[in-house]
């Protein structure tokens, strides 16, 4: 069996489109790869050389300030796809923020199979748009929301991107329950707040009954409806 036959994420990577035969020939150009907690697989401004499917793990898109700090500017799960094809320069940094499985591709291999394949070029553009469409909401979040409208949200979000692996046939499920791959500090950069407040809200939200907080980074969602009408 090839890798691609093994893979968890088949069904719902971009290379879903593709037949067996295909897969056979995307495999002879990808390699698996595992990143250690804030290990880097692609670099801010450098030439675009590497495109990837998310296996498993989490990890972050990041960009550098003027002055130095960095700004998380997005966060991609299994199955999601990272790189720059057809392109030149990484407008951003990926490191892994838990250990993390991925497939690697040569950004011109892949490109030139891209090519060769329209169902694959049809799929990166649905990718591409599915992107475009949550970094609008995200505008939304970080310029309208309140402080706890944003929490609530990114809790949302994380339950539905971190979804429970279904079997063969189900649909895969929102997590009731999940480990943030985030630090307090990290979740308030994201959302643009400061970490008391990041804080404060997780604490209003458990004691309203919305979620429950086993541990400090273990978050478990007892009223998702509820959730969802606290994010607006």
């Amino acid at each position: 069996m090839s890798a691609c036959d093994t893979c968890i994420v088949r069904n719902r990577a971009i290379c879903s489109s593709l037949d067996s035969n295909e897969l056979e020939m995307l495999n002879t150009i990808g390699r698996r790869r595992i990143l250690a907690p804030g290990e880097s697989l692609i670099w801010e401004g450098e030439d675009s050389v590497l495109v990837a499917n998310v296996i498993d793990g989490v990890l972050k898109l990041s960009t550098g300030t003027e002055d130095g700090r960095e700004q998380i500017v997005g966060v991609v799960y299994p199955s999601d796809f990272i790189g720059r094809p057809f392109g030149s320069t990484s407008g951003h940094g990926v490191t892994a923020l838990t250990e993390a499985k991925v497939c690697v591709f040569s950004r011109r291999d892949f490109d030139a199979f891209a090519r060769e394949h329209p169902a694959l070029e049809h799929k990166l553009l649905q990718r591409t748009l599915g992107e475009l469409d949550r970094t609008r909401r995200w505008m939304l979040l970080l310029g309208r929301k309140s402080a706890g409208e944003r929490v609530s949200s990114f809790l949302i979000e994380m339950s539905e991107r971190l979804v429970e692996q279904g079997c063969e046939g189900s649909h895969d499920q929102p997590l009731k329950r999940f480990t943030l791959p985030f630090s307090r500090q990290q979740v308030a950069d994201v959302l643009g707040l400061t970490i008391e407040t990041v804080s404060r809200q997780f604490t209003r939200l458990k004691s309203e009954g919305l979620i429950d907080l086993p541990s400090r980074r273990e978050v478990a969602i007892l009223d998702r409806e509820g959730l969802v009408a606290e994010a607006g």
